[in-house]
């Protein structure tokens, strides 16, 4: 049986050594055998060096390069196209998924259990924008799509076929919480708390946050599509309260007055025609990624032993 860890890395210089320090002791101890898929994610750092140099020193870790910074979730495809282990545990390289809780992902994979997800009991020191963008979120993804990712990670253990079944998904903006819980299989929980960082801080900013907000939302559910005629049935009603109300108004002898409601409704109706562009536009962006075919992700360099291939019989 063999174990693939995952790490993700992203100007991590001074992390990556006090995760190596940690992870490999524990993955020793399970008994199994073991690889560790280190990827840079387009570092401007000094840390694709370190993971060479660990590389280097124990066959065990392997480390991928990115050409340039493609983002976490074209780093888990990455990752998740080269694992060959039976059992798969995607982790943060910043230890705040606590890796002490590797035997016991193990323990109930070997029960029969084919996806193995961390469940946050807290979210640690996150910042107050962090957890309302997190509460509103979670919030609007369980009524779009269905699943509820609440306090949910990127902290799981996939088994062999879940891997191979995630490798047949062809779109090229992937949410791996979403997926994962999308591909289904035999499943269940455990739960941990958030560790604090060691080193370095959070590359999460406001604006990335909120993108992978949108992206997860938008590749989920066509429902907030139904929000523009939603908003044009609330249109049309107030239009007939208003017609009605002029209608009214002039019967009786009162002059139709109001320049300011005319304003007022110009910029209503402008407005909502604009909120309901740009959900057609995230939506029509989507289709223009996929259809261009690029790859997720590219690499730039690896530290894997590559396959000797049969010289070209043409060269003789």
């Amino acid at each position: 049986m063999k174990l693939s860890l995952l790490i993700p890395f992203y100007n991590e210089e001074r992390q990556i050594p006090l995760t190596l320090q940690t992870v490999l002791p524990i993955l020793e101890a399970t008994g199994c055998d073991f690889e560790v898929l280190l990827v840079d994610d387009g570092s401007r750092d000094g840390s694709w060096s370190v993971i060479a140099d660990a590389s280097r020193s124990d066959e065990r870790l392997v480390g991928i390069r990115f050409s340039r910074n493609f983002g976490k979730e074209a780093a888990i495809c990455a990752a998740l196209d080269q694992a060959d282990g039976d059992a798969v545990i995607l982790m943060d390289g910043d230890l705040q998924h606590p890796p002490q809780h590797i035997p016991e992902m193990l323990r109930l994979w070997r029960e029969g259990y084919d996806v193995v997800e961390g469940v946050k009991t807290s979210r640690g020191s996150e910042s107050f924008f962090s957890r309302l963008n997190a509460t509103v979120f979670y919030g609007l993804f369980r009524r779009f799509s269905g699943y509820d990712l609440r306090n949910a990670s990127d902290f799981k253990l996939l088994d062999r076929k879940v891997v191979d079944q995630w490798r047949l998904l062809g779109e090229h903006d992937t949410f791996f919480r979403g997926l994962s819980a999308w591909l289904g299989f035999k499943r269940t929980t455990f739960s941990f708390e958030v560790a604090e960082r060691q080193a370095g801080t959070s590359k999460w900013s406001p604006f990335k946050l909120l993108a992978l907000s949108l992206n997860a939302i938008t590749g989920f559910s066509a429902m907030p599509l139904q929000f523009i005629t939603l908003m044009g049935i609330v249109m049309l009603a107030g239009s007939l309260i208003l017609a009605v109300q002029t209608l009214v108004n002039f019967f009786i002898g009162h002059a139709a007055t109001g320049f300011t409601t005319v304003i007022l409704l110009l910029l209503l109706i402008g407005g909502s025609i604009m909120i309901s562009l740009g959900l057609i536009g995230m939506y029509i962006a989507r289709i223009f990624t996929e259809v261009k075919g690029r790859p997720r992700y590219i690499v730039a360099e690896t530290t894997r032993p590559q396959a000797v291939e049969p010289p070209d019989c043409r060269d003789r």
